[in-house]
């Protein structure tokens, strides 16, 4: 996460828009002190609401596991696995040819 002052958005909005066009969440801050929070737009966040949403993105961004997804969104791992799932998003992240190296190592 970055964190742009309202000075720097005044001078250089682009750095905004980079950010968001990286989907990078952005800390705003006035005189060094947060006073929000820029994400990008995604349609998950109409269909699913916005807390859900951020939360499978830091999931697939590696930033919470699992077991702290299900507990920040109030539902069991099964919901949570279940969630992904319908999604479209990987719940193992398991490397298929990275095993079979290793099996023909063996």
């Amino acid at each position: 996460m970055q964190a742009l002052g309202i000075k720097d958005l005044q001078t250089n909005p682009a750095q905004l828009t980079r950010s968001l066009a990286a989907r990078e969440y952005t800390m705003i801050t006035k005189r060094n002190k947060p006073i929000g929070i820029a994400v990008s737009f995604d349609d998950r966040i109409i269909s699913d609401g916005l807390r859900t949403s951020l939360m499978v993105r830091a999931y697939q961004d590696g930033l919470l596991s699992l077991g702290q997804l299900a507990s920040a969104l109030k539902m069991s791992k099964r919901q949570a696995m279940k969630l992904l799932s319908l999604q479209g998003i990987d719940v193992i992240d398991y490397d298929f040819d990275e095993d079979l190296a290793l099996a023909e190592r063996i």
